[in-house]
This record gives C-alpha cells, sequence and structure tokens, in this order.
C-alpha cells in the first residue's frame, strides 16, 4: 500500500506511540478528570492574580506606575515563551515529570513574588511565574491521550472549564484577598494551593509514553512543519485567534468604562463581571459532548456565531438606561464567554485528532494563535475606547467574532477539519 504523501513528510516528526505508559488511553475516571480540571484552573489563575493588585503593590515597594506595569506583561510574555519553548517537550518526555517539575517552579515563583523587596526582583519572579504556569497546557493535551476518542471531546470541555475558570475567578478572589490580608498574602497563599497541587498530581497523575525522540532544535522546529502540512490546525488557531481578540478587547477595557459615567464603578465591580463569564463556562462540558456527537465542525459555527451576536448586541447599550445597560453587558458576557469556551473546546477536538503522537506541539501551537489574539485585542480595544468609546470596543469585538465564523463558513473548513 501506498503511504499517503503527507505521512511520509511527517515521519520523521514522531513515533506512533499515543497512550499512557499504563496502557491503552481509556475514559478516565472522574477523580482524574477532575484533579486535572483544577490543576489547570489553579495554574493559569496565577497569570492574573497581580492585576487587581497592581495599585497596593507598587506603593508598598515604591515602583512607579510605569515600572508596575511591567508585572502583568511579563508575566504574559513568559507564558507566551513557555508554550513555545517548553510545552513541546511534553511530546519527548514523560508529561508526568514535566508537570510536576513545572508545578515545582511555579510554586518557588509565587513565594519568591510574595517576598520580594523591590520591582526588579518581582519582574523576574512575573517572568518565571509565566513560563512555569504553562503547566496548565500539558495537563490539556494529557486529559486528551487519557480520554477515548469517543469522549474527548467531553474530557477536554471538563479541563476547559476549570481553566476557563481559572482565568474569570482569579481577579476576583486576588481583589478580596489583598484587600483584606495584603498582597503578599495573595502570593503565598497562590504558592500554597500549588504545592497542595503538585502533592496531589504527584499522586494521581499517570505516566506518559514519549511519542517523539527529536532533539530539541528539531523539535521546535517540527511546529513550522505542523503548520504548513494541517490546514485544520491554520485554520484553528486563526478562528480561535479572532475570537481571542474579542474577549481581550472586551475584558481589557470594561474596567476603564465602568469607571466613568454613568457608571462609576470601582475594580471591585470589574472584577466581578469575571462571574457573569464563569456562568458561560459551566456549559462547557455541554458543548464536549457535542463535539463528540455531532462533530467539532458544528460546534465552531455555533460558539462563533453566538460570540458574534453577543457581542453585537452591547451595541444597544448607548440608548438605554444606565441599569439595563448592565443587565445586557452581563447577559452579552455570559453569551460570548460560551462561545468562545465551546469553540476552543470544539477547535482543540479538531487540533488533537490531526496527529495524536504530537499533540503538545499542535496545542502549543493553537494556544499562540490564542496569546496573538489576546495581545491584540487588549491593544486594538484600549485604542478603540479611547476614539471612539464602547462603541468602538463593541465594533471591534463584533469585527473578530464574525471574521472567525466566516472562517469556519469557508467552504474549505469542512475539508480541512
Amino acid at each position: 500500500m501506498t503511504p499517503h504523501p503527507e505521512s511520509s513528510t511527517l515521519s520523521s516528526i514522531h513515533t506512533t506511540n499515543d497512550a499512557p505508559a499504563h496502557g491503552p488511553a481509556h475514559a478516565p475516571h472522574a477523580p482524574l478528570v477532575l484533579l486535572l480540571a483544577t490543576g489547570a484552573g489553579l495554574a493559569v489563575a496565577t497569570l492574573y492574580y497581580s492585576q487587581p493588585m497592581l495599585g497596593v503593590l507598587g506603593a508598598d515597594i515604591h515602583a512607579s506606575d510605569r515600572a508596575v506595569g511591567w508585572v502583568p506583561t511579563l508575566t504574559q510574555l513568559g507564558y507566551a515563551l513557555g508554550l513555545l519553548l517548553l510545552a513541546p517537550l511534553g511530546d519527548r518526555y514523560d508529561r508526568r515529570r514535566i508537570i510536576l517539575a513545572k508545578a515545582a517552579v511555579l510554586c518557588a515563583a509565587l513565594l519568591l513574588a510574595g517576598a520580594v523587596p523591590s520591582i526588579g526582583a518581582l519582574l523576574a519572579a512575573s517572568l518565571a511565574v509565566g513560563m512555569a504556569a504553562t503547566l496548565a497546557q500539558d495537563i490539556v493535551p494529557a486529559a486528551a491521550t487519557l480520554a477515548s476518542a469517543a469522549n474527548r471531546g467531553k474530557v477536554v470541555g471538563t479541563v476547559m472549564t476549570g481553566l476557563l475558570l481559572g482565568i474569570l475567578l482569579s481577579r476576583v478572589v486576588s481583589g478580596f484577598v489583598a484587600q483584606h490580608f495584603g498582597w503578599r498574602a495573595m502570593f503565598v497563599a497562590a504558592a500554597a494551593s500549588i504545592a497542595l497541587l503538585t502533592a496531589a498530581l504527584w499522586r494521581g497523575l499517570p505516566r506518559f509514553a514519549p511519542t517523539t525522540r527529536l532533539p530539541y532544535g528539531a523539535l521546535l522546529g517540527s511546529l513550522a512543519t505542523l503548520w504548513r502540512h494541517h490546514g485544520a490546525l491554520r485554520r484553528a488557531a486563526l478562528a480561535q485567534g479572532l475570537l481571542s481578540l474579542g474577549f481581550s478587547a472586551f475584558w481589557s477595557t470594561l474596567a476603564v468604562m465602568l469607571h466613568g459615567a454613568p457608571f462609576h464603578l470601582g475594580s471591585a465591580a470589574a472584577g466581578s463581571f469575571g462571574l457573569a463569564g464563569a456562568v458561560g463556562a459551566l456549559a462547557a462540558p455541554v458543548a464536549g459532548r457535542i463535539a463528540d456527537r455531532r462533530g467539532p465542525e458544528l460546534v465552531t459555527r455555533l460558539g462563533a456565531g453566538l460570540a458574534t451576536v453577543s457581542f453585537a448586541a452591547m451595541a444597544l447599550s448607548p440608548w438605554m438606561p444606565p441599569h439595563a445597560r448592565l443587565a445586557l453587558i452581563v447577559a452579552s458576557a455570559i453569551g460570548f464567554d460560551l462561545g468562545i469556551q465551546a469553540s476552543l473546546i470544539a477547535h482543540q477536538t479538531v487540533v488533537y485528532g490531526i496527529d495524536p503522537p504530537a499533540r503538545s506541539r499542535l496545542n502549543a501551537v493553537l494556544m499562540v494563535g490564542v496569546f496573538i489574539g489576546m495581545a491584540t485585542g487588549a491593544a486594538l480595544g484600549s485604542q478603540a475606547l479611547a476614539a471612539w468609546g464602547w462603541m468602538g470596543v463593541t465594533a471591534v469585538a463584533t469585527a473578530s467574532a464574525a471574521a472567525a465564523l466566516a472562517v469556519r463558513l469557508l467552504p474549505g473548513a469542512r475539508r480541512a477539519r
């Protein structure tokens, strides 16, 4: 039988082992799925704990606003570097060892952040936190590997619910803890949570067999090869990146908008909007089950469509009284968070099925697309708010979601799946 040309091209990238070391993939037990979801949420939350505390933090260590602004920037930069430089190692080594090693480094970096005497040490700790927090992106492909093809969407959806809840609730938690116990206490509490997580993962996480023997340089080079050879990967990264652009444009400008007229609300109120997004995140496993039964393509289109409608609905807010405007924004946040989360789960289901031995690298490429969208959305959102007000932010978010829907509706979408 003549091999498929693409298989021949990629044969040098990986071996064909796709199972954990303890045996073939089956449906993981519910406690293990819960552990993975909790781990993903606690890990990714460490990226956002600092954001509501920057004002108090800067005054305490006598740092300027400009210097303090580098804390979340370097945390996100560390995460991006970790995705590119560390996440692919999950295909080369036992994912369990990588997850445990990153968790230990993350715990130490958080303790350092809570004890720093100066802004320089805090910036170094922030970069380390970002890089080590990529253990969340090792947990997700681990969950996909442990699940069978028939229930992969459901399992990934559950783990991604934990991850998104970590993102959405982290600001609420850190704002409360910092206000009542101080910003250093928040970092120490975060380190304690990661220490407990490390112990639980050490006991509960199975070992995984490596799926490639490529040296490190070739492993990183294979990211470009995977991108070139898999149209489904390119389409998923583009569509999810566009959805993330709208998501970031909204959340990066919400506090500024609520602070001004006619609301005059503080940062705590803006943080509480994360609870609205969490409602949408809780429905993510349903999206995973639909992807398992009806196919992920349908879920990507439904999710992008729901996000587009939810963003567009906010265009009605200028003609509404303040309380009704707030209710509309809450409803829109629930809608677009659900749509974006559903699309991400479906895109991960697509990507993980492309080349199972390369799941860590495929996930890295997808999440780099998400990160680029998030960074672009934050920049465009702030510019739109300054130039055209909240309607400008609404236009940016709606246009990006509509573009993502167009990507999924293109004739080649079904073939690229």
